[in-house]
């Protein structure tokens, strides 16, 4: 009995590191699976409809898929994209870091909120497709029309989300600031803003996906070069295979780029990435 009682005090502890590491391995697979399964469910159901001549436009899935395939081999792809990326990472680059500016300052200044906030919120509500128009007149049919455009929707979800991160600044937070006689800048440095991150990357998340829309919008309705070529092209010889596999493409860059904010968002701010 003395025996397996002084064993039994010499069993190791489980280390809880270990324990902690292999639930979140598990949660991650778990989450993968879901994600492999909801798109096998679109797609079966997308290959299901397809099938069942809803409409001549609407082709199977494993049409879409192989129109993919030969699009990537052929080069189509490389020289549309090749038309879009210019000024859609102009545009981008405009709406992360005006955006963020713009939030950050209407945030922070009263003056600032007075004046640039009411403009924000039409920009956000307009229908962009109403000022395309207005845009060909004003610049043309030219890359810095489709820039335009893609600023004028993805700024304002950067600059809003920026902004309610800065005013959801917990209270206690500052009063500790003051408490320690922080100055202003070291308050916004080290208060503010770490308090404010996640918003603004959210809204770096929807900036990316208004940018998106932004370029095959302007490409669409501006004129049709690189991937709204594509899609109009395609749809006027009735090859609607290569169109969904167009808009395709379109989707898996815009996922993936969001994919990869994300990944660099967790590695920036790991302490974050649970909360």
């Amino acid at each position: 009995g003395a025996y397996s009682l002084s064993n039994s005090h010499n069993v190791p502890p489980i280390p809880i590191n270990s324990q902690t590491n292999s639930t979140g391995v598990g949660a991650k697979s778990s989450l993968l699976l879901w994600r492999l399964f909801s798109f096998f469910l679109v797609f079966s159901i997308w290959e299901l409809a397809g099938r069942s001549d809803i409409s001549i436009a609407f082709p199977p899935f494993s049409k879409v898929l192989v129109a993919f395939v030969e699009m990537i081999f052929s080069g189509e792809f490389v020289v549309a994209y090749a038309d879009s990326l210019p000024p859609l990472l102009t545009g981008l680059f405009i709406t992360m870091i005006g955006g963020v500016i713009i939030g950050i300052s209407i945030g922070l200044a009263r003056s600032a909120e007075w004046f640039i906030m009411p403009l924000l919120i039409i920009f956000q509500t307009a229908p962009v497709s109403a000022l395309i128009p207005m845009l060909t007149y004003i610049y043309g049919i030219s890359d810095t029309s489709k820039i335009v455009a893609i600023v004028i929707l993805g700024m304002p979800l950067v600059a809003l989300n920026s902004y309610k991160g800065i005013q959801a600044t917990n209270p206690s937070l500052l009063e500790m600031s003051k408490s320690f006689l922080a100055s202003r800048v070291i308050t916004i440095l080290f208060v503010i803003l770490p308090s404010a991150q996640k918003m603004i990357f959210a809204g770096l998340r929807l900036g990316v996906s208004g940018a998106f829309i932004g370029i095959v919008l302007a490409e669409l309705l501006i004129t049709p070069t690189g991937i709204g070529d594509l899609i109009t092209y395609n749809r006027f010889i009735a090859r609607y295979d290569k169109m969904f596999a167009t808009i395709v493409s379109i989707l898996a860059i815009a996922g993936l780029t969001l994919s990869l904010m994300r990944l660099f968002e967790d590695w920036l701010f790991p302490s974050e990435k649970n909360s």
